[in-house]
């Protein structure tokens, strides 16, 4: 009667038979099992390089897709910068005409409270006023609409008035401040 362990090797000499020309053919008539120990070395050797040749590719895949899901995640933060840059540009008409009312009518309280709340809304998302009265010209952030003569002992040419406010989002340029300067 044979014993499990007996069954198992029986098939896999059964098997190493019937191999293709990569596999090892166990001989019973070999004399010599050393011939056979190399064999299965080899067969060994070259099983190991191809399981690294695959474990090496598959970490390049989940490398590359690491970086594909990274580049995407900031191409969408991008885009939704951009979209949300269209939208404040067409507001931005809309907070300038709610400043003149609310200076045209200092009163109104309903105004005062209407434009604090779109600022605090436009300042979450990014929006921020450029200073520019009392501040020295910069043609990064100015535009010159008027210019007048002025004793000005500093050198240089300061804003005297704002005509339109200038914004910035998220640190890029989004309208310049037209403004009057003293020369």
């Amino acid at each position: 009667m044979q014993t499990e362990d007996s069954k198992e090797i029986e098939e896999s000499r059964t098997d190493e038979s019937q191999g293709g020309e990569d596999d090892v053919i166990y001989d019973e008539t070999a004399q010599d099992a050393k011939i056979v120990f190399e064999k299965l070395r080899k067969k060994l050797k070259e099983c190991q390089a191809e399981k690294q040749k695959y474990l090496d590719g598959w970490q390049r895949a989940q490398a590359d897709f690491a970086n594909f899901r990274r580049r995407n995640e900031e191409q969408l933060a991008d885009w939704s910068k951009t979209l949300g840059e269209g939208l404040i540009k067409d507001i931005l008409p809309v907070l300038d005409s709610l400043e003149a009312a609310t200076k045209a009518h200092a009163d109104d309280e309903g105004l005062k409270m209407l434009g604090g709340q779109l600022k605090s809304v436009l300042r979450k998302h990014g929006l921020e006023e450029i200073k520019s009265i009392n501040e020295k010209f910069n043609p990064q952030y100015h535009e010159v609409v008027e210019c007048e003569d002025g004793g000005n002992e500093h050198g240089g040419e300061i804003i005297s008035a704002e005509i339109q406010k200038g914004y910035v989002l998220h640190g890029k340029l989004l309208r310049a401040a037209k403004v009057k300067v003293k020369k």
